[in-house]
This record gives C-alpha cells, sequence and structure tokens, in this order.
C-alpha cells in the first residue's frame, strides 16, 4: 500500500483497526426507516452536527458521502468542516468523472491542508446523471483517474495518455501537508471493480455480509492485489444497533421499520445510481435468506436493506454483542469500520457510549 502509514494487514485482528463514523450528506436520515422528516434531511447544520458527535465520541474518521443529485455537495462541505475540527480524520467520497483529474487534485490538496492533513478519500465509480458508461469503461476510466491523481497527490509531474485522459503537467505546486497522496478507498464486487481496487485502491470496503462472507471476499481481492505487486488493507462499511440488553436492542430494529411502506422502500433503493450492482444483488440475496426476524446470521440484520440501496444491514446487539461482531470480522482481515445508525446523531452517542471506549482503535492515517 503506497500512501497510508499503517501497513496492510496480512490475516486480520493484530492492530486496533480504525472505528469511522458517516455523515448523512446524502439525505440519507431516517428516525424510522423510509419515512422522511425534515428535520433529519441533509444540511450543513445537520451534517455537521453529526460530524462534531463523531469527533466528540472519539471516532478516528467520518465518511462524508456522495449522493450526486441528492442532499448537499460533499466537497464544499469537506472544505467547510475540515476548520471546524481538530482531531478526527474526514473521509471525503468523490466520483469519477465530476471534476477533471488536476483541478480535482488541486482541490484535494487544498482541503487537506484546510484540515491539518486529515483528508482521506473515499473513490466513487458510479454513473453520472445524463452519461451512463458500461461497467468497462468506467472502470478503465476511474483506474486513469486513480493514477493521475496520485502521481499529482505525490508532488510528482505526470504525462499521461489514456483513454479518457490525456495530460501532461509539472509537479504542482500545491501538494499536501505530508507530500504524499492520502489513502484511496474503494469499493466495488462487479469483475471490473475488483481488477480496479486491486491494481489502484488502499483500502477496500466490503458491505455488510456474514463473517464467512467477508473472509472469502477479503481472501479473494488479497489474492488479486498480491497478483499485480501489492497489498491491500480491509475495511467494512455497515450499519449499526446497540442497545444496553440484547432485547432492547431488538426491539430498536422493530421500531426502525415499524412505519415502513415497501412500495415506498423500493423506490427508495432504485433512486440510488448504485442499486443495479453486484454489491446490491449480494445484499438483496442477504434479506431473502434471512430468517423471520430479519437475521442473515446471529448479529447481522437485514431489514435496513428494505429502504435502502447500498450498504442494508446492520450489526446488532447489547455492547458485549456488537463488539464480538467487529473482532470476529477483524479476525478474517477487517481493519477499518465504517458504521453508521438511524438516526445518525443518536446512534452516533450510543455507540460512542456504549462500544466505542471498550475497543481499542486508530486511525490507518497518520500524515505526520
Amino acid at each position: 500500500m503506497s500512501c497510508t502509514a499503517r501497513a496492510a494487514s496480512s490475516g486480520g485482528g493484530t492492530a486496533a483497526p480504525e472505528i469511522a463514523w458517516f455523515s448523512a450528506l446524502c439525505d440519507d436520515d431516517y428516525e424510522f426507516l423510509g419515512v422522511p422528516d425534515p428535520t433529519l434531511a441533509s444540511s450543513w447544520e445537520h451534517c455537521a452536527q453529526i460530524v462534531a458527535a463523531a469527533e466528540r465520541n472519539g471516532f478516528d474518521n467520518v465518511l462524508l458521502p456522495s449522493g450526486y443529485s441528492l442532499g448537499i455537495d460533499a466537497t464544499a462541505f469537506a472544505a467547510g468542516i475540515a476548520t471546524q475540527t481538530e482531531r478526527i480524520n474526514l473521509l471525503l467520497a468523490v466520483r469519477m468523472g465530476e471534476m477533471w483529474p488536476p483541478q480535482l487534485a488541486r482541490q484535494l490538496a487544498t482541503i487537506d491542508h484546510m484540515a491539518a492533513g486529515r483528508l482521506t478519500v473515499n473513490i466513487i465509480s458510479s454513473d453520472l446523471p445524463g452519461a451512463p458508461l458500461p461497467s468497462g469503461p468506467r472502470y478503465r476510466r476511474t483506474r486513469e483517474y486513480l493514477e493521475v491523481l496520485r502521481t499529482l497527490l505525490d508532488g510528482e509531474s505526470v504525462e499521461f495518455d489514456g483513454e479518457f485522459v490525456k495530460v501532461q503537467l509539472d509537479p504542482p505546486r500545491v501538494g499536501t501537508v505530508s507530500g504524499r497522496c492520502p489513502p484511496f478507498y474503494f469499493g466495488g464486487f462487479s469483475e471490473d471493480a475488483k481488477h480496479t481496487a486491486a491494481v489502484a485502491a488502499d483500502v477496500f470496503l466490503n458491505w455488510p455480509d456474514t463473517v464467512a462472507g467477508v473472509a472469502a471476499t477479503v481472501s479473494e481481492m488479497r489474492e488479486r492485489a498480491a497478483a499485480v505487486g501489492r497489498q491491500l488493507t480491509f475495511g467494512l462499511r455497515s450499519h449499526v444497533i446497540v442497545r444496553p440488553t440484547s432485547a432492547e436492542a431488538m426491539a430498536a430494529t422493530r421500531r426502525l421499520v415499524s412505519r415502513l411502506d415497501d412500495g415506498a422502500g423500493a423506490a427508495i433503493r432504485a433512486r440510488s445510481l448504485d442499486s443495479a450492482s453486484v454489491g446490491v444483488q449480494r445484499q438483496a440475496e442477504l434479506r431473502s435468506g434471512a430468517d423471520a426476524d430479519g437475521f442473515a446470521e446471529e448479529g447481522l440484520w437485514t431489514g435496513i436493506g428494505r429502504a435502502r440501496s447500498g450498504a442494508g444491514a446492520a450489526i446488532v446487539g447489547d455492547p458485549d454483542e456488537v463488539a464480538a461482531k467487529l473482532r470476529a470480522y477483524q479476525a478474517v482481515g477487517i481493519d477499518a469500520f465504517i458504521l453508521s445508525g438511524y438516526p445518525h446523531l443518536a446512534e452516533c452517542d450510543l455507540f460512542g457510549r456504549l462500544v466505542l471506549g471498550s475497543i481499542a482503535h486508530q486511525p490507518l492515517w497518520h500524515p505526520m
């Protein structure tokens, strides 16, 4: 891994993982799943409160997602929140194709300075509205963008003549605080996405799955990266519902979906740009194979996916059960967790109070 300060994991469970939260910039916050609440709509004020809570509770990083046509702009938000935080890393989602790579590199370097070196980057490869591309060329574009971005953010000159990017530039005057490219977090489960991750990403993000399913993905991606002379670190993006007792956690799952109309949930899933992806199909498989209460296995509840595209399951239980589930994922190779819950502000405080203090954790990225 060329960017992150921590070495790539060889087996999992040997180092304290990164534990991150999620700020709902893309209109994804509910008290009752699938029931819009104007007080939870994406806004500068609401999303900034979530980031402040994540920092106050001691999370290592916070994902700032990009919904393109949903919610507020992630890059502009990252620039603003960078000056209002002191410790927490910022995981900014950027969609390949939206911004010309040299300009994107300049934006990222500038925000990194505003954040005193705390910027990390989540790479998104979904279609641009009005400009769809088949999977093959879309991921080829992503790989070209990542090569140019990494070169520029490493402070080097670039001469690139590709299918989507043709550019020749001297080293940029403004680089990151560390002088190195921040780590690229990346998720995707199609063949094109997995190849892109193996050759160009630093942290491969899994979506919720059984422990065995995550173990299989980690093993596969470790082999793919090794075949091209690289190593990957592995993360898991999941929701979480933790309560003082197991019974209270189960009651919280039922309450969350108690007002959900399945038609409205399907409409919410369909509006996402990744609604037909391989990863989303896997989330649907987990739901279809779950028990009557929606559990794919002990502690993994799939009800979230009834009204959400993308990561569609939650780790559920009392504090000991949730911590044990995280350790089980860590044991099969996960070194970074990006967690969230509904509503995001309240669940951030609950996880921080009930679980986070009992788990050793640390950021993946130490730039200084």
